[in-house]
């Protein structure tokens, strides 16, 4: 017979551990010496010794989950509990009961940190519902709008509360910035409203510009035709199409008018030689104006020119298509730019995009209605599969508020 301080080998082969308890058989051992056999079991206790060591560590210096940590102890246990190692087994299960405490405590730990993470992305999405809100009333269309779409990247980058949290506060953030669309919407049909009105007014000044064309009373119809220039520049512009034909007629009954007058005072060539060197030189400066990279700024300068050029005066008729030409180029960089503006906020297609972002988030609200209700009634089968489902149609819905952002809100 063979023994030592936890474990022996009886005259049978049968190897026993000592614990509190009692000696409890480990094994049998029919195929060597006792010594080897108590050697045997006491290798397993130390791969036990190590593999508790190694969780340990695991559980020190790593973020293993506490589901997963408990699974290993609870491994470990069954081995120190089925008796199949000599060694101080009592030992191994105080540090495995250790190790739960410092399992728990970890699991407290986190869950009291992923509590202040809640209160804190509660907070911060409270503090961007509120700008959002305060943005809504804004008529800085273009500012508001890139702000509007910063918020919603800033919101994408936060933690989901509890749903009903999250979904009452993401119903005033997206409300908000509903809000802000249908101003920003109405803003610009009431600018629109605004051209058509100018096109009238401008119907009305062309069809009186093409009945002055032939009058020959010079003076008091050039008069008139610089009254009927400051109505037209204070009727505003009208539509892009609209505005070139009715200026190209407007300015062509102009042009007939002065022409005819222009060769009864042919005298006055003179003068009109020293205009082209002026209007030359005013369209130098407006040339300056372009490549454009203020409009606003640009327009008012150029606004300025003109008025300079139209109280010059004509120039000579064979010099008149280089000069204004150059002059109308510069008209035209700038109707680019703001047309290119105009585009970029353009409502309709703005409008069709939140058309088809308020059809995906009425499937998405169907579908989480749906899921409520299905778990409510234990269908749990149904809903994983409505669960699935609005994920797809979320990530349709994320994508094309992705787009409507693109035109500013």
């Amino acid at each position: 017979m063979s023994s030592d301080p936890w474990g022996r080998v009886d005259e049978t082969g049968t190897v026993y551990v000592r614990t509190a308890e009692g000696e409890v058989v480990v094994g049998s051992w029919q195929a060597g010496t006792p010594e080897e056999a108590l050697a045997y079991f006491e290798r397993k206790y130390e791969g036990l010794v190590v593999e508790i060591g190694l969780l340990e560590r695991r559980v020190k210096t790593t973020d293993l989950s506490a589901k997963d940590a408990q699974t290993a102890i609870d491994h470990l246990r069954t081995q120190v509990d089925e008796h199949h190692a000599v060694g101080d087994l009592a030992a191994l299960g105080k540090r495995l009961d250790k190790l739960v405490e410092t399992v728990e405590s970890r699991r407290e730990e986190r869950k009291v940190q992923k509590a202040k993470q809640t209160d804190e992305a509660k907070h911060a999405k409270e503090a961007l519902v509120a700008e959002a809100e305060e943005l809504a009333q804004s008529e800085q269309w273009r500012s508001a709008g890139e702000r509007l779409r910063a918020l919603v990247d800033t919101w994408k980058g936060l933690p989901r509360l509890d749903r009903k949290s999250d979904d009452e506060l993401w119903h005033r953030f997206s409300h908000a910035r509903s809000a802000f669309s249908k101003r920003r919407k109405a803003h610009f049909a009431s600018l629109d409203a605004q051209r058509e009105d100018a096109r009238k007014v401008k119907e009305k000044l062309v069809v009186e510009a093409e009945a002055l064309s032939s009058s020959t009373d010079w003076g008091t119809t050039a008069a008139r035709y610089r009254e009927l220039m400051a109505d037209w520049k204070a009727a505003g512009r009208a539509q892009r199409e609209a505005e070139d034909e009715l200026w190209n007629r407007f300015r062509g009954a102009q042009d007939v008018f002065f022409a005819a007058r222009g060769e009864v005072f042919a005298e006055r060539d003179a003068e009109q030689t020293e205009n082209l060197k002026l209007k030359e030189e005013l369209a130098v400066e407006a040339e300056k104006l372009v490549p454009v990279s203020d409009l606003k700024a640009a327009r008012a300068t150029f606004r300025g020119i003109n008025e300079r050029w139209e109280a010059i005066g004509h120039v000579p008729r064979d010099a008149r298509p280089k000069v204004e030409g150059r002059m109308h180029a510069v008209e035209r960089a700038l109707q680019e730019a703001e047309e290119s503006e105009w585009r970029r906020t353009n409502p309709e297609a703005r409008a069709r995009a939140a058309g088809l972002t308020g059809q995906l988030q009425s499937a998405v609200d169907k579908l989480r209605g749906q899921i409520d209700a299905a778990r409510a009634a234990g269908n749990n089968a149904k809903a994983d599969k409505l669960a699935k489902e609005l994920e797809g149609r979320q990530a349709l819905l994320d994508q094309a508020l992705k787009g409507l952002e693109e035109f500013g809100g």
